[in-house]
């Protein structure tokens, strides 16, 4: 075989070129289809080169914002911020009496401080307090206290009335109770947990009127019986978490329980209410005086057992009162204490500051008055 070109054409005649030269018009005439050249590899790299059609990294490049359009973000600063870093302690300004201190951030108003966006959690007003080495107890006062006075004088006048008249601000006592002890709890709205429990002081009065004195224990631990298991069923119906529902069950079961126990000064005897009430009154005003804590507990057991000789001689109770009016002041005490625990709100102060200093002291009262009388 010959070496030398092929014969009729000329010297450096490459049968390639005319190959390359309609393979080249092809890609052209097509965009997007690539030809491919299986017998020189040069050839197939220059239509790879050449391809045209859109690929995933020609559309990734068309979404990046040109360098025009990044003149209008300004620049960013990421730093790497400590641990611990919150903005809204840096933003408040130092305060005048402390140099370079800072100013605690403005509440939100729900008892919580300001969100933080280091991670930690925020704290309640209670919280705060312990922290600082403050005491989370703030009492009721003078005004709450005379509304229980007054409601506890209710009592005591109605005793002696008669039981229907009794039942009148015992069913006020009960409602306040329910809803004052949820509240205290923090829980609210809990409109299902206030009515049940609200409902079992009024089955229990009516049970109580229904059967007598004589089968007011009964009456009182029956129909607590039976709605501790109501509670327990309505909140097995509920959709709410676990933790939620434990929460609300011991609050609706200690709500319905103190509700229902408020019903012992119905059952406990006339002139036992009668002292009871009015020791409890005088004690609640006695201990909302600006003194010192030792000092008001003292000065207010001795004026419910003062008061509890002079009605007790009204009633024929006599000095017995004496004792009858300090036991019903010393539980009237712990309702007080209990009403005044982790920064309650105002409304806590005009329900459960209220109610719950009688509701605690009608088991005194029954059980003192039967002893006693």
């Amino acid at each position: 075989m010959s070496n030398q070109p092929y014969e009729g054409y000329g010297e450096g005649y490459d049968p390639y070129a005319q190959q390359q030269q309609p393979q080249q018009t092809q890609a052209q005439a097509w965009p997007g289809h690539q030809q491919q050249a299986y017998d020189d590899p040069q050839a197939d790299q220059q239509y790879t080169q050449q391809w045209q059609g859109q690929t995933w990294d020609t559309q990734v490049q068309q979404t990046r914002p040109a360098a025009s359009d990044l003149a209008y973000f300004p620049p960013q600063n990421y730093q790497a911020e400590p641990q611990g870093y919150d903005p809204y302690a840096q933003a408040q300004p130092p305060r005048p009496d402390v140099p370079g201190a800072q100013q605690p951030a403005p509440s939100a108003g729900d008892g919580y401080g300001p969100p933080s966006l280091g991670g930690n959690a925020r704290v309640t007003d209670a919280q705060r307090a312990r922290l600082e080495g403050r005491s989370p107890i703030i009492e009721p006062g003078m005004q709450p206290a005379g509304l229980t006075a007054v409601l506890a004088l209710l009592l005591s006048v109605t005793a002696q009335i008669g039981s229907y008249a009794l039942v009148v601000p015992l069913v006020i006592l009960q409602a306040v109770t329910a809803a004052g002890w949820f509240r205290l709890n923090g829980m609210w709205p809990a409109r299902q947990g206030i009515a049940l429990a609200f409902a079992g002081a009024l089955v229990a009065d009516v049970a109580l009127l229904t059967a007598g004195r004589e089968n007011g224990p009964a009456a009182i631990l029956g129909t607590l019986g039976v709605w501790v298991l109501l509670s327990l069923v309505m909140q097995l119906r509920s959709h709410a978490d676990p933790d939620t529902r434990i929460t609300g069950l011991m609050a609706t079961v200690a709500s319905a329980a103190l509700a229902i126990v408020a019903t012992g000064h119905l059952a406990a005897d006339p002139d036992a209410v009668t002292v009871g009430a009015a020791a409890v009154a005088v004690a609640i005003l006695a201990r909302a005086l600006p003194l010192p804590t030792v000092a008001s507990v003292v000065v207010s057991l001795l004026a419910a057992a003062g008061a509890g000789i002079a009605v007790g001689g009204m009633t024929g109770m006599g000095a017995k009162g004496a004792l009858l009016g300090a036991g019903a002041a010393v539980c009237a005490l712990i309702g007080h204490r209990v009403a005044s625990y982790d920064y309650p709100s105002r409304f806590v102060h005009f329900t459960a500051g209220v109610a719950l200093p009688l509701a605690v002291a009608a088991p005194a009262v029954y059980v003192l008055g039967r002893a006693l009388g």
